[in-house]
């Protein structure tokens, strides 16, 4: 019971992070799944089974927000739900743990470019609103959905950073629509691993406890996305992208840091991450005016090219 209360209280402290923050529900709750013993493919499954109804609650609740961008969602969620599949059915075989070093250092540029881009320049101007490409998504999708189901956590990471370094989606709006496709590689990463491990493998009350306690966050993470400025959400999404980047490529085989070594790098990130808000806190106050301004110019391109735009997204700090 023990056991269960803990998974649920993960469940909901990852959903949490990744409804607000666009990543981090997979790789939290697969992380503790595998340091209690579990074995990668029951451990992604077990999480994916359980994604499948908070990414459903969270989409729904980031569209009654206003967080969504539709052609977005079904343009890299389909190809994603592809990889995803792959991913699910071939994690028997296939080992991730030579790409993970070089993926994680491709991760860490992309996350580097959104924290200095929206702690420093603030929201893109002339790009934003404007339509994110088919073939770009594609491929991004189907490498994000293979990551994610191989391992067991990866579409938030991938995706996330990827769209806000294009300049093309204001952070609320990537995020949301990133939760809302990720229903799409849930449910595909899913029939995947019952077809590659079958279904006596996975502890449904473990899927069980994980599902109560991301339902119960999705709404509020939703919220939150809605009301945090677009400047200091970047920064929190660029931090966040550093930090676990960093973490990954400093335990790696490439690198293998000591322990003091990791601590140092994690305590230098932690404190430029937490300047960084505050920064981008300030300059928020300073350019509000200004922030609304390209925020409403970019919903008039997104209606102008066949998207009706959401409500104005609240100004307040």
């Amino acid at each position: 019971m023990t056991k269960l209360l803990l998974l649920a209280l993960v469940g909901l402290g990852a959903q949490l992070v990744d409804g607000s923050l666009g990543m981090a529900y997979g790789v939290t709750s697969t992380t503790l799944l595998l340091a209690i013993g579990t074995n990668p493919a029951a451990a992604s499954a077990t999480v994916h089974l359980a994604e499948i109804g908070t990414t459903l609650v969270s989409g729904f609740s980031h569209w009654r927000f206003g967080n969504v961008d539709w052609k977005v969602v079904l343009k890299i969620g389909v190809p994603g739900a592809v990889g995803a599949f792959a991913g699910a059915t071939f994690l028997s075989s296939i080992s991730t743990e030579t790409a993970a070093p070089l993926m994680a250092v491709i991760l860490l540029v992309l996350g580097l470019y959104v924290f200095i881009r929206f702690t420093f320049q603030g929201l893109p101007k002339g790009q934003l609103g404007k339509p994110l490409r088919k073939r770009f998504l594609t491929p991004l999708g189907l490498v994000a959905g293979f990551v994610d189901s191989t391992g067991g956590g990866g579409w938030g990471p991938v995706g996330t950073p990827a769209i806000l370094a294009s300049g093309r989606l204001e952070p609320r709006k990537t995020i949301g629509s990133i939760d809302t496709s990720e229903f799409l590689v849930a449910v595909a990463a899913s029939l995947g691993f019952i077809v590659g491990i079958g279904s006596e493998n996975i502890d449904y009350a473990w899927v069980l406890a994980l599902l109560i306690g991301g339902v119960i966050a999705a709404p509020i993470a939703a919220w939150l996305v809605r009301h945090i400025p677009p400047r200091v959400l970047g920064a929190a999404v660029g931090g966040l992208i550093i930090l676990t980047n960093s973490r990954s490529l400093l335990r790696s085989d490439w690198i293998d840091a000591s322990d003091t070594v990791r601590y140092g790098f994690y305590a230098v990130i932690y404190v430029a991450w937490a300047a960084a808000l505050v920064y981008s806190i300030k300059q928020y106050r300073s350019h509000r005016d200004e922030d609304a301004e390209i925020l409403a110019e970019a919903d008039a391109v997104s209606a102008s090219s066949g998207d009706a735009p959401d409500e104005k997204v609240s100004t307040s700090a």
